[in-house]
Order: structure tokens, then sequence, then C-alpha cells
């Protein structure tokens, strides 16, 4: 339930894009982390398939990462951006262990004519308790051809109020949001490295509450079986997992699934979204661990 809505005017004119690089924008890079950090308003509504009447599984509580886990002090994963048989884009991810909290930023950027014609620059913000897997905020900056959105969510845990700023730097309009949050959460981004650290054995399933927007929602990881995987980086035994969710960003975006490695480690190689309109496919170019 929402309990505060402010909406001011920057000042500055509203502009439009076009259905057709709506589309090209989704197409390409729109499915960002396989739709985890999919903009709800940009182009959603017109991809999304009809609604069902479901039954929403409880929140649950969130479980903290194994102590026996070891998250890298420095590590940073570069993905190329495939869809079909076309690479669209490049996403990057920065990963440090600072004291107990494991700060995460993200980009993903169009290349090539694809850049040219309307170019996509998103960059993300995150980071999560290494002891506990509570997240310590989300920030998004979404520039993608003429629309530019940033905005920050943060997590009061202590009152168990998460807020949501959010400024829209072409039309000049700024709305603050807040709303009750559990005492303890993951967000869009710290989810899939919160993951790593869980127990991944092939036919269960392993749940989570994750902030998506002004709601929690619970996210399943469907452990679904071992498969190699070939990638610019090497090649990997690997655990195939596919999150789902009843409501929420991943709901009704078509099948996801995340490939980690059949170790300790549990690095995610290979990312794939397949849509209605296409498949999306992130494949591991190279990891730096300094």
């Amino acid at each position: 339930m929402v309990l505060e809505k402010v909406a001011r005017p920057l000042g500055g004119r509203p502009t439009a894009v076009s259905a057709t690089l709506v589309f090209l924008t989704i197409a390409l890079l729109g499915g960002f982390l396989l739709g985890w950090l999919w903009p709800q308003q940009a182009g959603a509504q017109f991809f999304r398939r009809p609604e069902t009447a479901v039954v929403q599984r409880p929140i649950p509580v969130l479980q903290p990462p194994p102590i026996t886990f070891l998250y890298p002090q420095h590590e940073t994963l570069t993905y190329s951006v495939d869809w079909r048989v076309f690479t669209t884009g490049m996403a990057v991810f920065h990963l440090d262990e600072v004291g107990d909290v494991l700060k995460i930023s993200a980009t993903a950027d169009t290349i090539g004519a694809v850049n040219l014609l309307f170019p996509v620059v998103d960059g993300f913000q995150s980071g999560f308790n290494v002891k506990t897997g509570c997240s310590t905020g989300f920030d998004k900056q979404t520039q993608e051809g003429r629309r530019k959105i940033a905005s920050d969510m943060s997590f009061d845990y202590a009152n168990g109020k998460q807020t949501m700023n959010e400024r829209n730097l072409v039309k000049g309009t700024e709305k603050v949001l807040v709303t009750h949050i559990p005492a303890c959460v993951t967000d869009s981004l710290s989810a899939m490295f919160y993951a790593q650290s869980q127990t991944m054995t092939p036919g269960q399933t392993f749940y989570f509450p994750l902030a998506d927007a002004m709601r929690t929602v619970t996210v399943g990881m469907k452990v679904e079986d071992r498969e190699e995987i070939k990638t610019p980086a090497g090649t990997y035994e690997t655990i195939k997992v596919q999150p789902t969710a009843d409501e929420g960003v991943v709901k009704n975006r078509g099948r996801i699934w995340i490939w980690y490695t059949d170790d300790d480690r549990h690095l995610p190689v290979q990312m794939q979204a397949s849509l209605f309109w296409g498949t999306i496919t992130f494949h591991l170019q190279s990891v730096d661990l300094k």
C-alpha cells in the first residue's frame, strides 16, 4: 500500500518516442538482466501478456548467505548481448566488497550501427550485506533515445519503509513514493548475485523476497538441470536456473534462465530471456578479479 505520493513539475518540455523505436530498444537492450531490470513504463504495457488470476505465494524470509560462501573482493564480469544472430550491445558488472557490503554497479550500452540508430546507455547501482543478504538500496539511470530517467530506491528496515525517488530528466518531473517493506529484501540487481550463495540442486526451488518498484514480490529460483556451456570466456559445467514469480518484473516477460557454474563460485556465465518477439542472450566475455 502506497503511503505517500508527491509529484512536482521541474520545468522543461516532454518528448515522445515512436512505437517502432521503443520496440527496437526493448528488443536490443530492454531485456537487460533478462527482464529483472526491465522498466515497467517503457513499453512494458505494449508487450505484456494478459493477466490471469493466481494465488500469490506468501512473502518468505530472506535467508542469509552461508558463512562458508565467499564473494571475491573485486570482480568485473563483461557480457556480449545478442538478439537472434546479432550482437547489439555490451553489459558490464563491477563488484567490490567494502566491509560487509558487496557493492554492485552495472552498465548496458548499445554498440555499432544500433548505437547510431537508437543509442541506449543504462546504469545501475546496488549492494547488499554479505552476512544478511539485505539490499542496501537500488539506483537506476536510463537513457534510451530521448528518454532519460533517474531513480533511486532506499530501504529503512528499522521503520519498515521503502522510498523511491524518480526524476524524468526530459519532462522535468519528479515523484516520491513511500510504501511498507519487510525486514529484509533483495533488489533487482543484487538478487542475481545473492542467489550465487544459495544451494543449487536440480529439481529444487528456493525463494526470496525482492523489492520490485513499490511492492515486494516472491521470486522463485527453479534449479532445472546441469549443462555444459561454451562462452567466449571459456567452457563451463553449469547449473541451469529459471527465475519465476507470480507478479512483478519477472512475471509475463516470457521465460528466463541463468546458467551458474557448477562449483563453489556459482559464477553466472550465461543469461537468456525467451520472449514472444525473440530471444536475448548474455554471453560471458571475460572475468577480471583485479
